[in-house]
């Protein structure tokens, strides 16, 4: 029996990179998975398609983040989505992947961008905590991606930066919360992930090699390497950890 059967998963901004990555790992360990986009309906539909390939079931879920109604559309789709299964709407496990980057260093930093980067980053995934905890079955699992950016100087993008530490503050005092339920919350922080976000700071192979001299490895990360930790932290395995940050860099400063 696979790690995960009969447990359903919920992974946000699921569409490609590492979200795309988690979902594939979770389906494959036996989870039902909801994949999570707020634009990329294509590539997620991708995503649910690649799952189903590999002999795992997922569906597509459509909610854009950090707008008014967001959580309720989302759990809405999701609700939905699982009936299109014949399941009940409950959850296991919940990944809080999706986010937004890009703010810039402090003297490029503007009130429109720090709302929108908090309302996605910080804001959305409180209360898709909140809502899941509704659906979410006792011993279940809640993770979410935070950043190095929070253990490290990061003035290239400081709101970004704030975000995750704000995504830190709010994993430590959700995991104290649910304890007694036997639920974990947990965080993967990754440091630089050959994804789209990280893309233009790969243009060119000097470029790409300075990324990859961050890691003691000599590589930049892969989506896999992320989705592997996620997997054991969404597993009974895990049981005994909560409340931590998980550093997923590579030894990034080592």
């Amino acid at each position: 029996m696979r790690a995960l059967e009969g447990k359903t998963a919920l992974v946000t901004g699921a569409s490609r990179g590492i979200g795309r990555g988690i979902a594939q790992r979770l389906a494959r360990d036996g989870a039902l998975v909801a994949v999570h986009y707020g634009a990329s309906g294509p590539a997620a539909q991708e995503t649910a398609e690649l799952i189903r390939k590999d002999g795992g079931r997922a569906f597509a879920v459509a909610a854009e983040l950090g707008v008014p109604g967001d959580v309720a559309t989302l759990y809405a789709a999701f609700d939905a989505g699982m009936a299109g299964e014949g399941e009940r709407p409950v959850l296991d496990i919940l990944v809080n992947n999706a986010g937004a980057s890009g703010s810039g260093r402090i003297d490029e930093s503007t009130p429109e961008v720090f709302d929108r980067l908090f309302a996605i980053n910080v804001k959305a995934p409180l209360f898709l905590i909140q809502q899941g905890l509704k659906r979410m079955r006792d011993g279940g699992r809640i993770v979410n991606i935070s950043s190095a950016a929070t253990r490290i100087a990061f003035p290239e993008s400081v709101t970004y930066a704030m975000t995750k530490g704000a995504v830190d503050t709010l994993t430590l005092a959700v995991a104290k919360e649910v304890g007694g339920r036997g639920i974990t919350v947990n965080e993967v922080a990754p440091g630089f992930v050959e994804t789209d976000m990280n893309a233009r700071r790969r243009e060119t192979p000097e470029a790409a090699a300075a990324l990859a001299a961050y890691s003691v490895f000599d590589r930049t990360g892969q989506p896999a390497d992320i989705a592997d930790i996620v997997a054991f932290l969404a597993s009974d395995d895990s049981r005994w950890i909560t409340g931590q940050y998980i550093d997923a860099t590579g030894g990034t400063g080592l």
